[in-house]
């Protein structure tokens, strides 16, 4: 229900009235007429109007193929749901005028380049039209229009004019970014840029050089790994890519954990192997004083647990600014240090029952908050390679919560679980239980193993820290240390405690 719940507080933020869709209809099980009532308490308590709150509901079963208004009346297609889409659903309104269309989104294509995707607001687009391009800082650029495109279903199609209201991808325009306007050629007119935040933080991007190296991706190489990430800031605005000393490895620039997560899901789906370090604030130096990126973040949470969310935030230097009731949830707003905001979601969900709503947005920059606490607990370290057996990790459970299950393949250097204490240990998973003749009564039990800690790519970006890597493939997700071999860390400690 939590995902509900931000659903519609958004359309009833927005003054918009919603079409509940009831999927998995089970009439043997459940009453699917209860979620319309229970839909209904939610948006009372949300604060919706007495029109919002007179909403249709429409009941069906996606495996099956079915919609109906009457969940007791089973069709044999979703017909009813497309017609209660076009009854309930009001058409984008015809502005006459001079065509105004800003560009909202950005595409790519190998064969024809960049594609600017807006909403036309005004007037008619045609294909081959001259149109001027006004750009964010007033300039006014004369171009051509090509091709214009609607989207339908999960494609594009090609048309030869779009009208006011549409949503159009357009080709053959040149130098144009997100905020500026697809305007008349003799009267352009612009309209008021949208705002395109800065980045905030910053990953290393490197190739793997594991001892897993290209057995699980298909693109593995520097080249790869470049090309993709350059293309990706053809239709990224708020993406950077900066090169390093070393030309395996890049340093990209995002809007925080999540905005880089999504890059590095849809690099691994398809077919890139790569590793990524801890992820770093963009730190400046304002007026000889160091600053720090600052956020605005809210969080909307059922009250009895209010007291947790507040308590986490402020360890990590957020400052409470507003509390206030909000129909049955407390409404938290607070200003945060970037830093703070990693590793934060998944304690905050844990803390409330997955029930907290968290949004955040960059506000400024301002002066350095102090330490924030860390990864307290030391991790477990692979010793070598070989395939973990349940006898050796039954034996060193004791030790801490592994990441690992017996049967998995390993490599030394690699981080298999997490240590009671705050040192890192180097511990065998691969040691088999030695054979003989002889055995003892009580020796011989079966090992009860503890299911493993399982990683979202996000929460295994937040649990590194700055001398680990996040190794990731098409199948799998692995933590190691950046130096794999024992000596070689020891030696790398010496020189920083030295320095």
């Amino acid at each position: 229900m939590p995902q509900t719940r931000f659903v519609l507080q958004k359309a009833i933020s927005l003054g918009l009235k919603p079409i509940v869709v009831v999927n998995k209809v089970d009439k043997e099980n459940c009453r699917p007429d209860e979620v319309h009532e229970q839909v209904f308490d939610l948006m009372f308590h949300l604060e919706a109007t007495e029109e919002q709150l007179d909403f249709p509901t429409f009941y069906g079963s996606s495996k099956h193929g079915w919609m109906s208004a009457d969940w007791k009346n089973q069709t044999t297609d979703i017909t009813a749901l497309l017609d209660g889409i076009i009854e309930h659903i009001p058409a984008a309104p015809y502005n006459e005028g001079t065509p105004q269309l800003q560009i909202t989104s950005l595409d790519y294509s190998s064969y024809v380049g960049r594609i600017a995707i807006g909403r036309l607001h005004r007037g008619e687009l045609k294909e081959n039209m001259p149109v001027s391009l006004v750009k964010r800082d007033g300039t006014i650029k004369k171009n051509r229009i090509k091709e214009l495109f609607v989207f339908e279903g999960l494609g594009r199609k090609k048309v030869a004019e779009v009208k006011s209201g549409d949503i159009c991808a357009i080709n053959g325009l040149e130098d144009f970014e997100i905020g500026d306007t697809v305007a008349d050629f003799e009267n352009p007119e612009g309209l008021k840029p949208i705002a395109v935040d800065e980045p905030t933080m910053s990953m290393l991007f490197t190739i793997n050089n594991s001892p897993f190296f290209g057995k699980e991706g298909k693109f593995v190489t520097s080249r790869h790994l470049r090309d993709r990430l350059y293309k990706e800031t053809e239709k990224n605005l708020a993406l950077r890519v900066e090169e390093t000393d070393s030309p395996d490895a890049y340093l990209v620039y995002g809007r925080g954990i999540l905005h880089l997560s999504i890059l590095i899901e849809t690099m691994r789906r398809e077919g890139y192997e790569l590793q990524v370090g801890q992820p770093q604030v963009i730190i400046k130096e304002i007026d000889g004083m160091k600053h720090e990126p600052v956020e605005n973040l809210t969080v909307d949470v059922p009250g009895d647990v209010a007291g947790k969310v507040i308590e986490l935030v402020t360890m990590r230097k957020g400052e409470l600014l507003v509390m206030e009731p909000k129909g049955d949830l407390q409404h938290l707003e607070f200003t945060i240090p970037a830093r703070g905001i990693i590793g934060l979601r998944n304690n905050v969900l844990t803390a409330t029952a997955g029930e907290a709503i968290m949004a955040h947005r960059f506000k400024a920059y301002e002066a350095w908050k102090g330490s924030i606490p860390g990864r307290i607990a030391g991790v477990l370290i692979a010793k070598e390679a070989g395939t973990a057996t349940a006898y050796s990790i039954d034996k060193l459970q004791e030790r801490g919560a592994f990441f690992i299950d017996p049967g998995d393949v390993i490599y030394g250097g690699q981080l298999i679980g997490e240590h009671i204490r705050p040192t890192d240990l180097i511990v065998n998973p691969c040691e088999a239980k030695k054979l003989s003749n002889v055995r003892a009564t009580g020796s011989d039990d079966a090992a009860r193993i503890t299911p493993k800690r399982n990683f979202s790519l996000e929460e295994a970006m937040e649990y590194i820290g700055n001398d680990e890597y996040l190794e990731v493939t098409p199948k799998a997700l692995r933590m190691r240390k950046i130096h794999l071999d024992e000596n070689v860390r020891k030696r790398m400690e010496r020189k920083l405690e030295n320095a």
